[in-house]
């Protein structure tokens, strides 16, 4: 009984974890059969992710085949790590990264995860949140922080792209009636390279690329699904047909 609770427990848990955040997570419509959006959310996570993440159940011909990208597109664009020997990454390997494990962890206070299944453990919505909310602020290490993941440990890999937030604060009520200072919002300070529509849009692409490597037979099994139903369709009609046959003597 005692595992049965724990795996039930496994299960919500990252549901629990978003519903007692208390962060407000916006809706966000993720199609995985996009493949252009799956091929320019590739290109982001290997220029803008790879260099301190993996995605260490992933190959890079599997994906190529998925997304719709030949081996010569794939390791002219796609393919920046090298081997043990200092060679260069081949087609059929893994997506791996030459980061190593004590150096990242010596960074950044832990080993940077592999994201292979991130976007089924944390979803996407709260991934796309979590890309959206970083802000300045000087008390962290790294210069940032976020709303969604507060005390964050990474820095912000996209600034470039969405340039410096700035928190806009507030005043509410805590538990105990007392006012308490609180972000009500995040605004724009520096510019960065894309407009927020522009960098939104491209964070919902790498959104979408990760949700597709959490689960890269979801492709297969979503375009078999309306075959088998169809297949059931027909079926039931047939199924009908006959059953009219065999009873029409007995009424």
């Amino acid at each position: 009984m005692k595992k049965v609770l724990g795996i039930i427990l496994l299960a919500f848990a990252p549901v629990m974890a978003l519903a007692n955040s208390g962060a407000h997570l916006p809706e966000v419509d993720i199609d995985v059969t996009d493949q252009a959006a799956l091929q320019r959310g590739a290109k982001m996570f290997v220029n803008y992710c790879q260099g301190c993440h993996s995605l260490g159940y992933m190959r890079y011909n599997r994906m190529a085949q998925d997304i719709g990208l030949t081996k010569e597109e794939t390791e002219d664009n796609l393919i920046f790590t090298t081997d043990d020997e200092g060679a260069p990454t081949k087609f059929g390997s893994l997506m791996f990264n030459n980061m190593d494990k004590k150096y990242g962890k010596s960074v950044f206070g832990t080993t940077p995860p592999n994201l292979s299944l991130i976007a089924r453990s944390r979803g996407t919505a709260w991934l796309y949140a979590y890309l959206n909310s970083f802000y300045l602020d000087p008390s962290r290490p790294l210069g940032v922080n976020n709303t969604v993941f507060k005390d964050v440990g990474m820095p912000h890999v996209l600034w470039k792209l969405q340039g410096w937030q700035k928190p806009v604060y507030g005043i509410e009520k805590n538990e105990a009636g007392e006012d308490e200072k609180v972000i009500e919002s995040l605004e724009l300070d520096v510019p960065g390279k894309l407009t927020p529509a522009e960098y939104k849009l491209a964070v919902k692409d790498l959104v979408t690329f990760l949700a597709y490597a959490a689960e890269p037979a979801q492709l297969q099994r979503k375009a078999l699904g309306i075959w088998v139903l169809l297949f059931l369709a027909v079926f039931t009609f047939v199924a009908y047909l006959l059953k009219k046959e065999y009873w029409k003597d007995v009424h």
